[in-house]
């Protein structure tokens, strides 16, 4: 008898036996409100009637046509959309199944296309778990450790992580750049440099947000020396942060954008879209895969925006992340709440819990997402030290089940500091 991997932790107790919109429920009919949304990818919320729907009439008509051997009009008409919602640059499409995949092929088309080896990446960032993904990443040494060596010719800079400094952000995002500066004297040549790879909200990171006038240095410094910008949107695109993509809070558009999680609602998908021109310097064979633009998966993500489109949910994450953002600061501004402090865009909030003198404080965190699972709020951890509760629900979710969140997580907060 085979079992699952003793490295497969589960984060909750919970053993799902379906889920509707914002909930799960298990097999005994318990239920839970989830704030994790399988880590950002039901972003219409489990088994949205409409993304159901379009795969049960697409397994009914082709499952998999593979893409460089036939070609299936869920892929086409996909490509298609995402001509409405992607930067007008960014006019061709590669799709692939994770978003480490579409990490990998933004890597090895910015290195085909300047003909440069090095890449810079900033700390705190994920970027994903395969040999090269787990190179560009720095939130924490569990996603690299043990099988190095590495890929060569990644340099990290730092992100703009004001609170970790305990600087205000202007500071952090000067001492940012004067690194980054500093990087490109002593270690990276720019003119060796490909691409930058950011996050417009760090994830596995701890839930912070960059900020315009970094962004923008990174723009100045990218067309100074022919760098180009990769942004990692796995996490922050189809809507999440409030806007349809991360980068546009701060007015900075990327020359490669990477996309998955939230693209099809929970089937495999990842895209990496960049211009035509910049596209086809990839060298031939550098771009395929057996389940790339899978049909069901493309028929899903079809689905996916047309829901988001309908139900205006990009507008929701914005009204529903501000009324969860302001919830969770108001919880943590109570006297020794132990919650340093409350950041994210739209929905992705995070509270990073630490001790009276401003350490990390990883067991009280612990706790807090344990209670949390025991009362019926699902939450994940994460930063450097899983000091951090995030909070990532469905974009579909409603003022009624944010408060409900909120005052399981009230609860949860009152709880953990009495013990």
């Amino acid at each position: 008898m085979s079992k699952l991997s003793p490295l497969l932790k589960q984060a909750t107790p919970v053993l799902a036996d379906h889920g509707e919109g914002a909930y799960l429920y298990d097999t005994s009919g318990g239920r839970h409100l989830d704030f994790t949304a399988g880590i950002g990818v039901t972003s219409t919320g489990h088994c949205h009637p409409k993304v159901v729907a379009a795969a049960q009439e697409q397994v009914g008509k082709l499952v998999h046509g593979q893409y460089t051997t036939v070609m299936h009009k869920p892929l086409l008409d996909l490509t298609e959309r995402l001509g409405d919602v992607l930067p007008s640059a960014l006019d061709s499409v590669f799709f692939a199944n994770s978003g480490s995949e579409a990490i990998e092929s933004a890597l090895r088309l910015s290195r085909h296309a300047t003909g440069r080896p090095n890449i810079v990446v900033f700390q705190g960032s994920f970027h994903g778990r395969t040999v090269a993904a787990a190179s560009l990443t720095t939130s924490g040494t569990r996603f690299s450790a043990g099988f190095s060596p590495l890929m060569g010719g990644v340099h990290m800079s730092p992100f703009p992580f004001a609170y970790h400094y305990g600087w205000s952000e202007e500071e952090a995002t000067k001492f940012a750049l004067r690194e980054l500066d500093y990087l490109f004297a002593t270690a990276c040549a720019p003119e060796d440099t490909a691409a930058f790879f950011i996050e417009p909200v760090l994830g596995e990171g701890g839930y912070v947000p960059a900020n315009s006038e970094f962004l923008a240095g990174l723009r100045e410094r990218a067309d100074k020396y022919g760098i180009l910008i990769v942004g990692d949107e796995v996490q922050t695109g189809f809507g999440r942060t409030g806007k349809f993509w991360g980068h546009q809070h701060f007015g900075v558009e990327p020359d490669i954008l990477v996309t998955a999680k939230g693209l099809a609602s929970g089937f495999p998908l990842s895209a990496m879209a960049a211009p035509a021109e910049l596209m086809a310097k990839a060298w031939p064979g550098s771009q395929g895969g057996t389940y790339g633009g899978n049909a069901v998966a493309c028929a899903a993500a079809l689905a996916t925006m047309d829901v988001i489109e309908e139900e205006k949910l990009v507008d929701n994450a914005a009204t529903m992340g501000q009324r969860l953002k302001d919830g969770v600061k108001q919880i943590a501004a109570a006297p020794n709440s132990g919650i340093g402090d409350v950041r994210g865009l739209g929905l992705m909030v995070g509270a990073e819990f630490t001790t009276a003198d401003g350490q990390p404080d990883t067991a009280k965190a612990k706790a807090a997402h344990q209670l949390a699972a025991e009362k019926g709020l699902l939450l994940l951890t994460c930063g450097a030290w899983m000091n951090t509760v995030r909070m990532i629900p469905p974009l579909v979710i409603t003022a009624e089940q944010i408060d409900a969140g909120l005052e399981i997580w009230s609860d949860v907060v009152t709880t953990v500091n009495k013990g």
